[in-house]
């Protein structure tokens, strides 16, 4: 296939010709560019997790950074691709694009040009990547992990923090100790900001231990592998239980009826006995399979005697077993907790096997977590013994299947390689499968959440063709991290809408017809079934963006125009209508990453600005007549109905849904007033009219920001409360007497009858219009209904 050369530049801004040796470099770049797709760029596969695809780019940058390659003038824009390609694939929103629609979905603000020295990848990028008992969780795996049941220690951390890099050493010593005990986790603050801050994170590094359903608690010690294994072992509440002559029958019968096993360790003067700290160790990895205890032999002499022991040793006595040493009993030959671990797992009794006969009226009522296997079991299936231990508590019984023996039943499911469902007590048709990490804590995640949701995998039989009710369906590829990343929002946004709307998934990998049937060219594509309407989710990887889409289906914020309501409705505009209209064609990739945040700022403007969309690969011929010449192509259509076709061009470069509205918004008329230092007193001190105030400077970027939130608050409450603006550069003495210390200020001025104001007003802490209109409208609530009720003067 041949490669197109395209030297593209950004319309409506001013053309400059480049010399001819960078014209030639930019030219080559491109042609090097276009050859690979970002996944060959980073040499991995579509199905490459984050943390593969973060490996991968930090083996590239530390050979083809330009600081290693002075001598190569193209090293900067080979290294500006690689760069790029990991920008885009370490986000699932933007990765989602990029698979459906390439370079071209990407909007060009989301293009780069920057990036670190050698240093920050050589020595600050992914400082735990390479450590296999730490685990690195980011915005998407956080919640699932420490809400899993398990003991988490946390290292939030931030790549150039100097402590953070000193601790790295001693947090994977600290991490090999502990290593099947608890959980080690870390978290990257540079990528995972939004999470850090939603933490309260304020310094780095900062230690915290999660455990589910406590507040999480912080490490502030010696940062020693001693003192962390104290701090952390304080946190494991596993009874070791001392057995003697007087309790040990009937501790190990009641046990034994709970189906629990005893690890029991006798200690004598002479030969090895499990030390304290172990035997905690091992009561935490084993919690919920067998109980453990120690024997003190020189005070239990007769006791120890009839194991027929004469030093030290260890046992594990499963459930039903004797105490002199006959049947099952295993004895331990190691100190090491993590081998007894693995000697005791692998002699525990195997998952409850499920078999054809059984399957059925054993999943009819009640909510399973059932393992398919295929003859031979999988590294991790031992751990899977665990699951019950941890489900117990939520009414989930755990068991297996095994496909060799039970072939027919694992195809009428359509299961045909190993995988571990959850079946919800609504009969053995509603299941869903289990496509994310094959570890314990993702597992029993998934089993928690997928029980209370609503969510289905579909297959021909029951797939909703008829759709006789609205569906949402998720045509996915489990090999997909987008896809696998979209899943656990379905569910929360399955729960939201219970009763409203049902949910279902569909594997394309095994359903190849139905996803052709379909049309479906890239994963995940989310489809909505409404009746005959079908409409395609092209919105963020969240429950929320899941929830305003289809809020917006039966609400719609954006009219969908035709040349004729175009006519009618913009033409033919009143006065006092301002019209935001984006001409669009569906196949433009810009425009499809622009549908979601079109549909997020027509609601954000609701009641201020009307917002419509035009198709014109529909409406072609008419597209053009209106001189409409690239795509996505946004305007602004006055209040002028004198002048109907005169409208305003956006030409910024971000397209997301607040800066449009904050153009948008520019063009409405003001609702607000600036105030002068007279006018500060004569009105607002000494007049007889409530105001809300905004102090601002000019030269202040989010004072700017605000700006055009005030105005939608004046708007709000116009006709209550007056607004007015002043502009503490100008009028520095005014805002000092106020008491105004930052920019900006928000403060509201209640008039009080007979009383003045007081001069710094009342300070009110948000920059959001609808909950400043809400905390001032209870504010005058609880005036009088006089002052309340008494007319305003309209600005």
């Amino acid at each position: 296939m041949g490669h197109r050369v395209v030297l593209w530049v950004q319309r409506r801004r001013p053309v400059q010709l480049l010399p001819p040796l960078m014209l030639l470099v930019i030219l080559l770049a491109a042609v090097w560019a276009e050859s690979q797709d970002y996944y060959s760029l980073l040499g991995v596969g579509r199905e490459a997790t984050t943390r593969e695809i973060r490996q991968a780019f930090k083996k590239l940058a530390l050979t083809m950074h330009p600081d290693k390659n002075p001598g190569d003038s193209s090293a900067h824009e080979k290294f500006l691709q690689v760069n790029r390609a990991y920008e885009v694939l370490k986000d699932q929103d933007l990765r989602k694009k990029y698979d459906k629609y390439g370079e071209k979905g990407l909007d060009e603000q989301q293009q780069g040009g920057r990036y670190e020295s050698w240093n920050y990848y050589r020595y600050d990028f992914g400082i735990y990547d390479d450590d296999l008992e730490i685990i690195t969780l980011d915005s998407g795996d956080f919640e699932a992990a420490v809400n899993s049941g398990e003991i988490w220690f946390i290292n939030f951390y931030f790549p150039r923090c100097s402590h953070c890099h000193q601790l790295a050493p001693t947090w994977r010593e600290f991490s090999k100790e502990m290593d099947g005990v608890i959980r080690i986790g870390a978290v990257n603050c540079g990528d995972n900001n939004h999470l850090c801050r939603r933490k309260g994170i304020n310094s780095y590094p900062s230690l915290f231990i999660y455990r589910a359903g406590q507040k999480p608690e912080k490490f502030n010690g010696e940062r020693s592998k001693d003192d962390l294994v104290r701090f952390s072992m304080q946190f494991i509440t596993t009874t070791v239980t001392q057995l003697w002559q007087g309790n040990l029958f009937s501790e190990i019968e009641s046990a034994f009826s709970s189906g629990l096993g005893w690890l029991i360790t006798l200690c004598s003067d002479t030969g090895d006995c499990l030390e304290p700290r172990t035997r905690q160790k091992v009561a935490a990895m084993l919690d919920g399979l067998v109980k453990v205890g120690w024997i003190d032999c020189p005070s239990q002499e007769q006791l120890c005697d009839s194991f027929q022991v004469t030093s030290g040793a260890t046992a594990l006595f499963p459930p039903g077993s004797s105490l002199d040493q006959q049947g099952s009993v295993l004895w331990l030959n190691t100190l090491d907790s993590k081998e007894i671990y693995n000697q005791v797992i692998n002699h525990l009794p195997d998952l409850e096997l499920l078999t054809s006969d059984s399957f059925k009226r054993k999943l009819a009522r009640h909510r399973w977590l059932v393992s398919f296997t295929f003859g031979d079991r999988s590294p991790t299936s031992t751990e899977y013994k665990k699951l019950q231990a941890f489900l117990r508590q939520d009414h989930i019984q755990v068991g297996r299947v095994d496909c060799i023996e039970d072939s027919e039943l694992c195809q009428s499911l359509y299961i045909h390689k190993p995988c571990v469902a959850v079946f919800k007590g609504l009969g053995i048709h509603d299941f869903e499968i289990h496509h994310s990490k094959d570890v314990l804590y993702n597992i029993v995640g998934f089993a928690r959440d997928s029980v209370r949701a609503h969510v289905t995998t579909l297959r021909p039989d029951n797939f909703p063709s008829d759709r006789k009710e609205p569906w949402l369906v998720d045509f996915f590829a489990p090999w997909c991290p987008p896809c696998r990343a979209l899943l656990p929002e379905l569910r929360k946004a399955s729960i939201q809408l219970a009763g409203q709307m049902k949910f279902g998934t569909l594997d394309c990998t095994i359903h190849h017809n139905l996803c052709s049937m379909y049309n479906i060219q890239a994963y995940p594509t989310t489809v909505i079934f409404n009746g005959s309407s079908v409409h395609e989710y092209e919105g963020q990887h969240s429950a929320d963006g899941i929830l305003e889409f289809i809020q917006d289906l039966v609400n719609p914020s954006v009219v969908v125009l035709d040349p004729s309501s175009f006519a009618e409705r913009v033409k033919g505009r009143a006065d006092i209508q301002i019209w935001a209209v984006d001409f669009y064609a569906p196949w433009c990739g810009p425009c499809q990453a622009l549908i979601p945040e079109w549909r997020r700022m027509a609601r954000l403007l609701s009641g201020q600005i009307l917002v419509g969309s035009v198709d014109c690969q529909r409406f072609q011929s008419f597209c053009q007549s209106q001189n409409v010449r690239a795509y996505p192509e946004i305007r602004l259509y006055s209040g002028n109905a004198r002048q109907p076709e005169r409208y305003t061009s956006y030409n910024g470069w971000h397209r997301d849904a607040h800066s449009l509205r904050a153009w948008a918004l520019s063009s409405l008329p003001r609702a607000s007033v600036d105030l002068t230092p007279e006018s500060f007193r004569s009105q607002v001190l000494s007049g007889q009219d409530h105001w809300v105030l905004d102090f601002y400077a000019p030269w202040c970027g989010p004072c700017q920001h605000f700006a055009p939130e005030f105005e939608v608050l004046a708007r709000i409450l116009k006709g209550e409360v007056r607004a007015g603006k002043v502009d503490c550069q100008a009028h520095h003495q005014t805002c000092q007497s106020a008491g105004i210390t930052a920019y900006p200020t928000v403060r509201f001025y209640p008039y009080l009858g007979t009383r003045r104001h007081e001069h710094s007003g009342e300070h009110i802490n948000s920059r959001d219009a609808n909950m400043i209109a809400d905390i001032i409208r209870q504010r005058l609530d609880q005036l009088s209904p006089r002052l309340h009720s008494k007319p305003k003067d309209e600005l």
